[in-house]
């Protein structure tokens, strides 16, 4: 297998950091970026030239092109594009304000969407390239008090769908990657903004928050090779879920949602109606 020259973003903690180590100790190259490239020094003294560390806010769209013309040229081309920066508002809908919620799609969707438009020309020239979103279990079924982070998800899971049907014929993939709960730093403070939070919604809140501490988290050293499998596929899937929770939970809610559509399914068939 020939070794992959990777551009990842979001590569200073969690499952970028993971994956940015691991990519480089099979003998892969990396383009790590993270909002402060001090936090990328370790990485960097380890594997010296193997890796190109840059500073990248992906809310900054002059930076990310920048980054990934930098990326593209220090290299001489990208094999695969993973979008793992990001972060999740914590608030019910009636706490949040409207320049939150704006400021998480901004990092979760929009970043998303500029490196994917700075990137595609040259994975087009290249006639290859592999871009893969981190999106979540939760792109597919929404909770209470994290609703904004559910609809970021599920509004990049539209955006790589659509993506896929339309580069596909450049030899372009595209892959999501939907992990369940893990153990990493997803979850710190660093990861999350909190919403202040109005009393009404204390009791549901505390459940919520009982629930999301019962939950039995993966080991986020164990999904590297999960996602070696997926860039090394010659035909990779459009969507993967990593850890054995996301798959039994997935097909509850699209059960209950067929379900539901069948019931009303005369009504649906009503509301169509008779041209003449």
């Amino acid at each position: 297998m020939d070794s992959k020259i990777w551009f990842i973003t979001g590569a200073s903690r969690g499952f970028g950091r993971i994956w940015t180590e691991a990519a480089l100790e099979r003998g892969d190259k990396v383009a790590a970026t993270a909002r402060d490239v001090a936090s990328l020094s370790e990485i960097k003294a380890r594997f010296g030239d193997a890796v190109l560390t840059l500073a990248l806010d992906v809310t900054d769209p002059e930076q990310v092109r920048q980054a990934v013309a930098q990326a593209h040229a220090h290299f001489g081309r990208l094999d695969v594009v993973l979008n793992n920066a990001g972060y999740s508002l914590v608030g019910m809908t009636e706490e949040a304000s409207v320049e939150d919620v704006r400021a998480m799609f901004d990092a979760n969707y929009f970043g998303t969407l500029r490196v994917i438009q700075a990137a595609l020309p040259l994975l087009r020239a290249q006639g290859s390239g592999h871009i893969v979103g981190v999106s979540s279990t939760l792109g597919h079924v929404a909770t209470p008090l994290i609703g904004f982070y559910c609809a970021s998800k599920w509004a990049f899971e539209a955006l790589h769908e659509s993506l896929a049907q339309e580069v596909g014929s450049f030899g372009i993939r595209v892959t999501l990657i939907e992990p369940g709960a893990y153990a990493t730093s997803f979850g710190s403070s660093e990861s999350l903004k909190i919403a202040p939070g109005l009393d009404t919604y204390d009791e549901l809140r505390q459940q919520v928050f009982a629930g999301m501490a019962s939950l039995e988290r993966g080991d986020p050293q164990a999904t590297p090779e999960a996602v070696f499998k997926i860039v090394d596929a010659e035909h990779p899937p459009l969507r993967l879920i990593l850890g054995n929770a996301g798959l039994p939970m997935i097909r509850a809610a699209y059960q209950d949602r067929l379900a539901t559509w069948e019931a009303w399914e005369s009504v649906s068939n009503a509301a169509q109606g008779e041209l003449r």
